[in-house]
């Protein structure tokens, strides 16, 4: 019968105006695949669609056997039809519009849920051009449509792809469930009318396993050096990258004030931003462990100093910032206090109120200041001390050197100071207890001195001068206190400050029989001695020859 008197409710299918096959007319066509119910070769020939029995639809395959040699002509010959070639769609199919094998019968309903109505176009023009074109359409079917034998052939294999298919699916579906409903099957001649359409390959489980683990190794990489970075930068702030402490001495000055009441840490956090300690929790432990107390104040410090140096300026006890001060033997009272002043900070005048008043240093009465007590050498002493403790100090040096010598009365000590004040402004280093013992027989009764000293350097000292060239009318000045000359014995008191081997000197004298001494050479300070006056006199034209010849320093 003709294709186009068919009944839409024999489930057959025309060429013209064909309905879509519905959900389940998909799945009824699926399971009987290999029905012996197949299009007859007539069909194929004429054109025509044989009419099968039953309620099923015609399956557009070909049995697998040889076809008849020869067909019965038809009663009535029927020209044929041109086929019908199914133009390919504008858009090439994705692999997920491709329609899925017939075999993964189980996946049907979720690949009709994603693609319904790209399922029913493909098969429909599958079923029409079977019907319809015959031969025509077997021999000259478009690239990508399924040979008649090709299709009986792959219904044979089905169930053996569907195994495949299945097994495959099970060990793989929990990683790729998605991915398999989109696959495309390998054979893809099912529906006919579907266009070619690429296939791609399923990465191995191999391959999978090695890029996750490159993944997770580059996850590691990046997150440990992240960790790395972020310490670099964390460092800083931490404080770990700090130093404990400086080497130290210093240098400059770092002015700090500690105010009353102020802790110590607060005073430690202001040496470590001003750059004078190089820690300041390092600081606060040389602190505790030095038992100290903080006092109110300001401190100078210098940047970059040890821990310990910083520590002693707080509590004063800093070796390297004192009152210093260094005084040579034979000054006199106003050069000693001179040098005291710029090295304290104390004015003169202060100073020089405390040396009027030597009886409040121990001294006799017959003492007017502190001439001889101001002890030679360097002295240092801490920030802040006072000019009567410093005063007190120097006295106290010269009479604990007298009281080591057995002298312990005050005005016994008196006597001792002035004449080692003479024998450090006459004599040199080597002929002090010569000088001294020489002193002493003058001052005892004898025919050549008369009880007279007729030492120069005490003339000069009540001049005021240094200057040995005094006039006769000068020597013989009597107003003059100082002048040993015209006034016999000691003079009033010391003129200068005596060194410790002066005081020795004067102390314990050496005995002799000399009454007169000069020092003939200046730079060499050689001494010469003589028991008289004539003697004496041939030294002193050496010692004006050695004037002449050095001229300015006898002046």
């Amino acid at each position: 019968m003709s294709p186009s008197n068919n009944d839409d409710a024999s489930g057959a299918t025309s060429n013209v105006g064909a309905r879509p096959l519905t959900r389940k007319e998909l799945r009824a066509l699926e399971k009987h695949t290999e029905d012996t119910n197949a299009v007859p070769e007539q069909a194929y020939e004429t054109g025509q669609d044989q009419a099968v029995s039953g309620p099923e639809h015609v399956f557009p395959a070909a049995p697998e056997r040889e076809p008849a040699a020869a067909a019965e002509p038809a009663p009535e010959p029927v020209q044929a039809r041109q086929p019908v070639v199914p133009t390919l769609p504008d858009t090439q199919p994705s692999i997920q519009e491709a329609a899925p094998d017939a075999a993964e019968h189980h996946h049907a309903d979720a690949l009709r849920d994603h693609h319904p109505d790209t399922v029913r176009e493909q098969h429909a023009d599958s079923v029409q051009e079977f019907h319809a074109d015959g031969a025509q359409a077997y021999d000259s079917h478009p690239a990508g449509y399924a040979h008649p034998d090709e299709v009986h052939r792959e219904d044979q294999h089905h169930g053996d792809e569907h195994y495949e298919a299945h097994h495959y699916e099970e060990q793989d579906h929990h990683e790729h469930h998605l991915d398999d409903h989109h696959e495309a099957h390998p054979d893809a001649g099912l529906f006919a009318g579907a266009a070619a359409v690429s296939v791609v390959a399923k990465p191995s489980k191999k391959v999978r396993r090695r890029r996750r683990l490159l993944a997770l190794f580059l996850t590691l990489v990046v997150f440990v050096a992240a960790i790395a970075v972020g310490a670099q930068f964390l460092k800083p702030l931490l404080g770990s990258d700090k130093a404990s402490d400086y080497p130290g001495p210093g240098s400059g000055e770092v002015q700090v004030s500690v105010a009353p009441g102020e802790g110590t840490r607060s005073v430690a956090a202001k040496l470590e931003s001003g750059k004078v300690v190089a820690n300041a929790d390092t600081f606060l432990h040389t602190f505790t462990a030095s038992g100290g107390t903080l006092s109110p104040g300001d401190f100078t410090f210098r940047m970059e100093m040890k821990n310990s140096d910083a520590v002693n300026v707080l509590l004063g006890q800093d070796k390297t910032k004192v009152i210093y001060f260094a005084l040579s033997a034979g000054l006199r009272i106003g050069e000693s206090l001179q040098e005291i002043s710029k090295g304290s900070g104390i004015t003169v005048q202060q100073l020089m109120q405390f040396s009027n008043a030597p009886q409040e240093f121990g001294l006799p009465a017959n003492a007017k200041n502190l001439e001889g007590y101001l002890a030679p050498g360097e002295h240092r002493f801490p920030l802040g001390t006072s000019a009567k403790d410093i005063l007190h100090e120097l006295v106290k040096t010269t009479t604990d050197e007298l009281v080591s010598q057995g002298i312990t009365d005050p005005a016994k000590q008196y006597e001792a100071v002035t004449v080692a004040s003479i024998v450090q402004a006459e004599g040199g280093q080597a002929e002090y207890g010569d000088v001294a013992g020489a002193i002493y027989n003058r001052l005892k009764p004898n025919d050549q001195t008369g009880g007279f000293l007729q030492v120069d350097s005490a003339v000069t000292y009540g001049l005021g001068t240094r200057s040995f060239n005094f006039t006769d009318e000068e020597r013989k000045d009597k107003s003059n206190r100082y002048n040993t000359y015209a006034n016999p014995g000691l003079p009033p008191g010391p003129i200068g400050s005596p060194g410790k081997t002066a005081i020795d000197a004067a102390a314990k004298p050496k005995t002799n029989e000399y009454l007169y001494w000069v020092t003939t050479n200046l730079d060499t300070k050689e001494t010469k001695f003589s028991k008289t006056l004539a003697e004496h006199n041939m030294y002193v034209e050496q010692y004006n020859t050695w004037c002449k010849a050095n001229a300015g320093r006898c002046a």
